[in-house]
């Protein structure tokens, strides 16, 4: 599946050679934009896999733009200048900004820079969906824990005994153990 990648650049022409970079290279550009708040518009409609962005623009620089996009996407962002002065490098360092190109772009350091972002934030989401899941899973044991736990004072059973009665249950009636935990919590709600 080709990448989608956001262009955002102010001079038209170093936008269209990096676009036909891109594009040569197997990249889809799904839009382009040449200013800070055309690309805020676009990365909400867009959700696009990259974001290579100047940081010099009219109406709203790369660097806000950036921080905008930052707090509701997690695409990461490449930020492209004219500028190596270390305050622009300092700015840059906000959560989905991953690299920072100096112009005149080459193909030559445009590539590894998009491959690598995209690379990162491919493990980044992997991770992020790992903690998730793991989370999940501690829930889930808790919901488990607290409707032994109702058992046992409720039943006067031992936690054994109230473990085996839910898994008896969930066989029976073919439920997880999740979803009679949620039964049996609801039933000692009532009570």
């Amino acid at each position: 599946m080709r990448k989608r990648i956001l262009l955002v650049e102010d001079e038209s022409l170093i936008r269209l050679d990096i676009s036909s970079i891109l594009q040569d290279n197997g990249y889809e550009v799904v839009g382009e934009a040449g200013d800070g708040e055309k690309a805020v518009e676009l990365a909400f409609a867009l959700k696009p896999d990259l974001i290579i962005m100047d940081i010099k623009m009219p109406k709203l620089n790369g660097l806000k733009a950036g921080k905008i996009i930052s707090s509701k996407l997690d695409a990461p962002i490449i930020l492209v200048t004219a500028y190596s002065q270390k305050e622009f490098v300092e700015k840059s360092k906000q959560a989905n900004v991953v690299a920072y190109l100096v112009k005149p772009v080459s193909e030559a350091n445009l590539l590894p820079a998009v491959e690598v972002a995209l690379n990162q934030a491919a493990k980044m989401k992997s991770m992020q969906e790992a903690v998730t899941a793991a989370n999940e899973q501690v829930e889930k044991r808790k919901l488990i824990e607290r409707a032994k736990g109702l058992l046992i004072k409720n039943l006067a059973v031992s936690e054994e005994e109230a473990y085996q009665k839910m898994r008896k249950f969930s066989m029976k009636h073919r439920l997880s153990m999740n979803q009679t935990a949620e039964k049996v919590i609801a039933k000692y709600k009532e009570s």
